[in-house]
């Protein structure tokens, strides 16, 4: 029986929003002029979120109102459920912070996924993320190497899926054996000669899976 995983990115994938879009738009206008920067080279992507997730000025409370408020896919979770029924393993590989992810996790319910991203802490009206350097997936960049991460996931499996929908997705695109990819990550990965599986939503995955015969709904 093969042994397989499937690896997800969280931002725009299984959220339908980044998080720091909602900072931006409710509390740090600023941050659409930042935004640009730090797509026009300017600012490492670690750079760009630090200041915007510094930038809240909410109470806690607030805080996690916004975190739950965030849309995800509406097959993401049953999607989640379903790989772990076949006897697969989820994990979520995220260049954002743990903070709001753990946090969206619990509110949906699901469990036994194991997340890989920057440390994330409120504290005094903002998020801060915690980053060392000397930490084995450390990325100067992203905060976290993602294609690090991956290819050390990999090493317990026989096959890993991947799926994302941004550039810091490229990278561990590059060592998973497919590779499921929507908006502007489909045109990077082509660019890049990187092999992937356009998709919209995890019903597409969904879709491909259980055609390909690694879903059953036994």
């Amino acid at each position: 029986m093969t042994k397989w995983a499937f690896i997800s990115d969280f931002d725009g994938t299984i959220s339908k929003k980044d998080f720091y879009w909602v900072i931006i738009e409710k509390y740090y206008p600023e941050g659409k002029d930042l935004f640009r920067r730090w797509k026009d080279g300017e600012l490492k992507d670690i750079e760009f979120l630090s200041k915007v997730f510094s930038s809240i000025h909410q109470d806690e409370e607030q805080t996690l109102k916004d975190i739950h408020e965030i849309p995800i896919d509406e097959h993401a979770v049953p999607f989640i459920n379903k790989v772990q029924e076949n006897g697969a393993d989820f994990y979520i590989l995220s260049a954002g912070t743990d903070f709001y992810i753990n946090e969206i996790l619990s509110k949906y319910g699901v469990a036994d996924v194991r997340v890989f991203s920057n440390k994330g802490y409120f504290k005094e009206k903002n998020v801060f993320m915690d980053i060392d350097p000397e930490e084995w997936h450390y990325s100067k960049r992203y905060g976290i190497d993602k294609s690090i991460v991956l290819r050390r996931i990999k090493e317990n499996y026989d096959f890993v899926f991947y799926y994302g929908d941004s550039e810091p997705d490229s990278h561990p695109a590059e060592f998973a054996d497919i590779t499921f990819a929507k908006d502007v990550l489909i045109s990077i990965l082509r660019e890049k000669n990187i092999p992937c599986i356009p998709v919209r939503d995890f019903k597409d995955v969904e879709r491909y899976l259980k055609e390909e015969g690694w879903l059953t709904d036994g």
